[in-house]
């Protein structure tokens, strides 16, 4: 036995002995987080069939001694424990049997975005980050952690990808449904708690490993318009509130964070920042979070600031690598290095590194340092010792009853009750005519009508409005304004005169809807919950407990006048920050049909 592979040692020293018995090329491995997907089977998948490249897991992992990898694909529980073992098997035959670290985005929640989480494959079902950030309670989010932690782990996924410490202060902002809000102070905490639930009270075999992302703080883009894209390159402060957004992730930084994602945007105007993407800045890593906030942990790049992406029409997604988009791969790679970064995200170039090495512009010494970070986060989670997991033990874990009976009532607490005439809750028994809502589910609360004009009352759902954007993959991010089209409006407004309307809002982002509050019946918010858990709460089955985590403008010319990075101060806001109208005496009330 090797003293790398002797559990008596402390993870720093296997770490260092470890690396002493490295190539170059393993070490240069060791330096690219790559995405993956898995087929339905759980087998291996080698070439992109996506709307995204992914790298060929075997010669990833046997050619390329990747050892970080991301999965992409949303596959149940028992054959992605198959997938799993499957790739530590790969990776146990080579020379040092270094085992792979799975990272996964969120995969808990309904947003439908492939960049940015993971359809469920069967994990429970909770509400999205800004549904906690409603119920504002850290027990609650130390709960909701640690059922993703179990689940997580029981199919091979040790690190996760979130949460997000970022503060919601633009409307317009596509990400803000994996926030926790627009309330500075609150959202810090939530996100420490997010990371004891995931991690425990340190990094151990039983963790799963908490990447906080978007260091110091997205949020704040220029025209609500995401840095995924150079539309959205910019991050603004025109209310100068910088500092604000960094303070959120002391919080999760104290609790021990074992990893750091920063984000794409690159900060214009801000006294001593280069205006160059947040990740490449040697001030905003080694300074401002390695030295500033005594990090040593593990940082890794946001997906994709090397390469660019060939899409499957053949169209070219850049490298985000703003500011600096002239510079070739091994250029950023190396500005990359020299700021502080150990991982780059979304990548399967580790000839790159090597090239940086042996052409003398990176020392050998320099990937070490990172190289012993990504070690050591392995050693503290026990791979090297139990790396594979039981595949039937996975497939009873995860969605496992009580989880998923905790998010469903989740779900149901979440939702805010934004205004009542005294329609709500509704009695069971009447007539009700449903859009966006499964009838065959609402039959099971009244008698479903076909014609608005039978019903004694129509409920609907919709979802927040955004501008559709007409290729992929921009196209899976909800952007741009966020008031009601005019069809949607006159639709509304028609149906609301012919029959008392309780409208439900999906509220991915701060939807601008006066019409709604001037004229439904009944207001409700939601943050990610089924048909069923909407219908328990508008017939008083269940209370709704929520409190808006962000405001609600009363206008987009509020909006576009709003500063990017203020949490919250919208001209005559529609709904403040906190808001939710009184339930009372909420019980089910019965009625009979004439």
């Amino acid at each position: 036995m090797q003293l790398y592979q002797d559990p008596k040692h402390p993870a720093e020293v296997r770490a260092d002995d470890l690396i002493g018995r490295m190539t170059l090329a393993e070490k240069a491995g060791l330096l690219c987080h790559a995405p993956v997907a898995a087929s339905p089977e759980g087998d291996l998948v080698e070439q992109s069939h996506g709307p995204l490249p992914v790298a060929p897991t075997t010669h990833a992992v046997e050619d390329l001694h990747l050892r970080c990898l991301s999965l992409m694909a949303p596959v149940s529980a028992g054959p992605l424990a198959r997938w799993h073992n499957r790739v530590q098997a790969l990776a146990e035959r080579s020379r040092l049997g270094i085992p792979v670290l799975v990272s996964s985005d969120p995969r808990h929640s309904a947003n439908a975005n492939p960049l940015t989480s993971v359809p469920s494959g069967n994990c429970s079902r909770w509400p999205e980050p800004l549904g906690l950030g409603a119920l504002g309670d850290e027990r609650l989010v130390r709960r909701f952690a640690s059922v993703v932690r179990t689940e997580y782990a029981a199919v091979g996924i040790r690190l996760a990808l979130h949460p997000m410490a970022d503060l919601a202060s633009e409307p317009r902002w596509c990400r803000i449904s994996g926030t926790f809000g627009a309330e500075p102070g609150l959202v810090g905490r939530l996100a420490g708690a997010y990371v004891e639930g995931l991690q425990g009270p340190y990094v151990g075999p039983s963790s799963v490993a908490a990447m906080v992302k978007h260091w110091p703080g997205a949020g704040p883009q220029a025209g609500g318009e995401d840095a995924h894209f150079p539309s959205g390159q910019e991050q603004v402060y025109p209310a100068g509130r910088y500092e604000l957004h960094r303070a959120q992730f002391g919080p999760a930084l104290r609790a021990g964070a074992a990893a750091v994602m920063p984000y794409y945007g690159r900060p214009v105007g801000v006294h001593g920042l280069r205006e160059v993407g947040f990740a490449f800045d040697a001030e905003v890593i080694a300074g401002q979070l390695r030295r500033g906030e005594g990090f040593d942990g593990l940082v890794c790049t946001d997906f994709g600031l090397l390469t660019d992406s060939v899409l499957p029409d053949g169209s070219v997604w850049p490298a985000r690598a703003w500011g600096l988009t002239h510079l070739s791969r091994a250029e950023r790679a190396r500005q990359l290095l020299e700021a502080g970064v150990d991982q780059f995200g979304g990548e399967w170039c580790p000839e790159v590194v090597v090239e940086l090495v042996t052409t003398g512009q990176v020392t050998e010494t320099r990937i070490d340092d990172s190289v012993r970070r990504v070690l050591t986060l392995m050693f503290r989670l026990g791979l090297f010792e139990n790396r594979y997991v039981n595949e039937e033990r996975a497939a009873r874990i995860v969605g496992r009853a009580d989880f998923v009976a905790d998010g469903a009532e989740v779900q149901r607490r979440s939702m805010v009750l934004l205004g009542n005439n005294g329609v709500l809750p509704l009695a069971t028994g009447i007539r009700l005519y449903v859009e966006g809502i499964d009838p065959q589910v609402a039959a099971r609360y009244a008698s479903v009508v076909d014609d608005p004009e039978d019903a004694d009352v129509a409920l609907v759902r919709i979802a927040t409005p955004h501008e559709p954007r007409p290729r992929l993959p921009e196209a899976f991010f909800h952007q741009g304004r966020l008031d009601l089209s005019g069809d949607q409006r006159e639709h509304l407004l028609r149906l609301m005169a012919v029959v008392p309307t309780v409208v439900d809002v999906f509220l991915e982002r701060p939807a601008v809807i006066p019409e709604l509050a001037e004229h439904a019946a009944g207001l409700v918010a939601d943050f990610g919950a089924e048909d069923e858990a909407v219908l328990d709460v508008v017939f008083g089955h269940e209370r709704p407990e929520g409190r808006l985590p962000f405001e609600l403008p009363s206008s987009m010319a509020a909006v576009a006048a709003h500063p990017e990075d203020l949490p919250g101060g919208t001209e005559n806001p529609l709904f403040p920050l906190g808001h939710a109208v009184e339930t009372g005496n909420w019980i089910p009330r019965v009625t009979r049909t004439s």
